[in-house]
């Protein structure tokens, strides 16, 4: 197997000095520019030669690793007609692995003949250094824990003050405890590569905490991995010692140069035609099927494998388990729309280096025909914003929900058995980094996105929400009661359903973050997560049902409950397989999922309910048991006789 790629971009180190390599098709030529690693001087600037395939390349004798570099390209400056060719802009490296600092917003980055080598993040000439790369860690029906890095630690009390905030924190005992104390079987982080401002949010006073605008899509941003590689490597082997995968969020659908009136940085400053999609017959235009700004043209042959070597590059430096693709119908976009088979999604797959890795997409994107909920290869997880909905809606008490709940506890066979598949490929989560926190869902009916410097535009409108009778915060002990009730039943619910689960990080403990849900701006204290105030409750809850899940055998499978073979039984209060009258009422009344599997605790056989009730009221509920066997509570052990459903509950009982 071969590890190695004929190189269409970045440095390679050699015994002499460095090989510089950079493509670019319209540029008329491309000058390297070295600068003083001490004070930011630039030293030189030197002619690269072009050689075939359109590579401009120079060998500089006597570069370390460590030196600084950008690069400078010439041409013409026609944006009418797609040519942003500037050489007053100084351009990243789009195979940069490290910087020398972050991105900062600036005018100048957009103004033609301003010089910008004083703004622009020098890349940094580094070597290779091999991770230990492990079978990926996540099970099937594995649990996700979705982390922002600097969110997530910023406030922790019992990680040291100077390593708050980094990808190295994430390796300090008191985190892998949390983690293993959740039964957490990887983290998907959010970006982590070198991202820029919105070029709105600075007049505000807001940044960018969430990442989702890179520049440079290998290189860390050293506000969040100030160690560069070595850091991230180190974080991963301290997390896999403890059994725990790593998934990284990676961006590969548009870039922070943004629309027209964006920035100079990279892929526009060397070859825009090439990077990013236009509209056809008018190339002066951008495709905006992100929402951002402009489109990465990901089926370009220089796109595609600036993709494919910065995945290969994360796995075999860094050696983590695998990826989750923002807004992933992009990859598989053409000019003429989304394929399932298209060649950037096949070179993923294919890969010698990738073959083994989690791939997980993000099934939508704003583009036409950007709903790909169910469509895209295997292997790849997908996002189930759908059993997201209908899980939500069953909550919240929406009329006729209870055969979308039950579809969505067995792996979602309307999405993912189109094909004749029998097994789910379905991510299952209720609340994810963009929109309400689990917390908030049950406390807010409308989004409260003031903060953000849009009069509250932004955001999603509709979000299957209820305050259980006051808007936001109340000192109410009642509705705080009924709050903590719902967000319990919430992750019972997911943690009951077959497929991957997902839970965002400090979801599990009643993070709030006020009724913003749209918080990408908010790097302050609305979202650092507030370790001294979340629920222990919860926090205990939340470690049992992971408990639970990895206990019986049933939720590490992932073919769909089709009630044969007495996979399942779907359950009424009077102890009778649910009628169809059942299945049609309004109200949704309560119901029980009885799954055979085996009790990898006990051994052996056993069979699990798990019973909903979402009524305000308590239900009487009827289980039939096998001769000689009892149920019993899975929390405590204890047998029950007649069962009397709380309001608004979960239970899970198993018959030995």
């Amino acid at each position: 197997m071969s590890h190695t790629h004929p190189s269409q971009g970045g440095v390679s180190l050699t015994k002499t000095g460095a090989d510089f390599t950079v493509w670019s098709h319209h540029a008329e030529r491309i000058e390297l520019c070295l600068f003083d690693t001490s004070n930011g001087t630039e030293l030189c600037r030197l002619p690269m030669e072009r050689t075939e395939g359109d590579l401009h390349r120079l060998h500089v004798e006597g570069t370390r690793e460590g030196a600084h570099y950008g690069y400078r390209a010439h041409g013409r400056y026609e944006p009418d007609h797609g040519f942003w060719y500037d050489p007053s802009k100084l351009l990243v490296d789009p195979y940069a692995k490290e910087l020398d600092r972050p991105f900062v917003h600036d005018a100048r980055l957009s103004t033609f003949g301003e010089e910008t080598a004083d703004l622009v993040p020098k890349a940094i000439v580094t070597r290779d250094r091999p991770a230990k790369v492990l079978m990926p860690f996540l099970p099937p029906g594995g649990f996700i824990y979705e982390v922002a890095v600097r969110p997530f630690t910023k406030l922790h009390p019992g990680i040291p003050e100077k390593l708050r905030g980094t990808v190295g924190a994430l390796a300090h005992p008191a985190v892998l405890e949390h983690l293993k104390k959740l039964g957490v079987d990887a983290i998907e982080l959010m970006p982590i590569t070198a991202w820029i401002d919105e070029r709105h949010l600075p007049p505000l006073g807001l940044t960018n905490s969430w990442g989702y605008n890179p520049i440079a899509l290998m290189a860390l941003d050293p506000r969040l991995v100030p160690g560069g590689v070595a850091e991230l490597r180190a974080t991963v082997d301290a997390l896999h010692a403890e059994g725990i995968g790593v998934i990284l969020d990676l961006v590969f659908n548009h870039t922070g140069e943004s629309d027209r009136y964006g920035t100079t940085l990279s892929l526009r400053g060397l070859d825009n035609l090439a990077a990013y999609r236009h509209v056809e017959g008018n190339p002066g235009t951008l495709v905006n099927d992100t929402g951002c700004g402009n489109t990465l043209a990901c089926d370009h042959t220089y796109v595609r494998r600036l993709i494919t070597d910065s995945l290969r590059h994360f796995v075999l430096n860094a050696g983590v388990d695998g990826f989750r693709f923002d807004l992933a119908p992009i990859l598989g976009r053409t000019s003429h729309g989304f394929h399932t088979t298209s060649q950037t999604l096949h070179a993923i797959t294919a890969d010698d280096v990738l073959e083994d890795r989690l791939l997980i997409a993000e099934p939508w994107d704003i583009g036409p025909g950007g709903y790909q909920l169910g469509n895209f290869p295997k292997p790849f997880l997908e996002w189930n914003d759908r059993a997201r909905d209908n899980l939500r809606r069953y909550w919240r008490g929406d009329s006729h929900m209870t055969g979308a709940l039950a579809t969505a506890l067995a792996g979602s066979s309307d999405i993912f058995a189109r094909n004749g598949d029998r097994q789910t490929r379905s991510v299952n989560f209720i609340a994810a980094h963009d929109g309400f926190t689990l917390w908030d869902l049950v406390s807010h009916t409308h989004k409260r996105n003031g903060r953000n410097g849009e009069n509250n535009r932004d955001g999603h409108d509709e979000n299957y929400s209820w305050n259980n009778g006051v808007e936001g915060e109340t000192h109410d002990k009642t509705i705080t009661k009924n709050r903590k009730r719902d967000v319990a039943a919430l992750l019972s619910t997911l943690f009951s359903s077959r497929g991957a689960i997902m839970l965002t990080a400090g979801d599990e403990g009643g993070r709030t973050q006020h009724g913003n849900n749209n918080a990408y701006c908010q790097d302050n204290e609305l979202t650092w997560l507030d370790w001294k105030s979340i629920d222990s409750d919860l926090v205990e809850l939340t470690a049992a049902l992971s408990a639970m899940r990895k206990r019986f055998a049933v939720f590490a499978e992932t073919t769909f409950f089709i009630g044969e073979n007495g996979d399942v039984a779907w359950i009424s209060s009077t102890g009778a397989p649910m009628t169809v009258s059942e299945w049609e009422a309004a109200e949704g009344p309560a119901i029980a999922m009885v799954l055979t599997t085996k009790d990898l605790k006990r051994g052996g056989n056993a069979r699990l309910a798990v019973l909903f009730n979402r009524a305000q009221e308590a239900c009487d509920f009827e289980l039939p048991a096998a001769a000689g066997l009892k149920w019993r509570r899975v929390s405590s052990g204890k047998s029950v006789g007649t069962l009397r459903l709380k309001p608004r509950s979960v239970e899970f009982l198993v018959e030995h």
